[in-house]
């Protein structure tokens, strides 16, 4: 069984407006057209997100100071560009 290389390359961009945020995310398999879809999220669904660099900073944060207060979640985005819950 011989596999040929299949690159895969995905891409999130995210844009802030008035109203919220919008979310595309776009792949790439192979030489198959791009796969786009879009999710637009309001500033009420958004209060308090935590994106990546924050996260990780926060918790550089946190292991400094040895304590993680109980319950401590923030909204997030991942991988796919959904919002999720983020917890520490």
């Amino acid at each position: 069984l011989q596999l040929r290389a299949h690159p895969v390359e995905r891409r999130t961009h995210m844009v802030s407006h008035q109203h919220g945020m919008t979310v595309t995310k776009t792949l790439w398999e192979g030489e198959a057209e791009p796969q786009c879809q879009s999710f637009s999220y309001s500033q009420a669904e958004l209060r308090g997100l935590m994106p990546e660099g924050a996260s990780l900073l926060l918790l550089r944060v946190l292991a400094c100071r040895w304590a993680v207060p109980p319950d401590l979640v923030f909204p997030a985005i991942d991988t796919e560009g959904q919002l999720c819950a983020s917890s520490y």
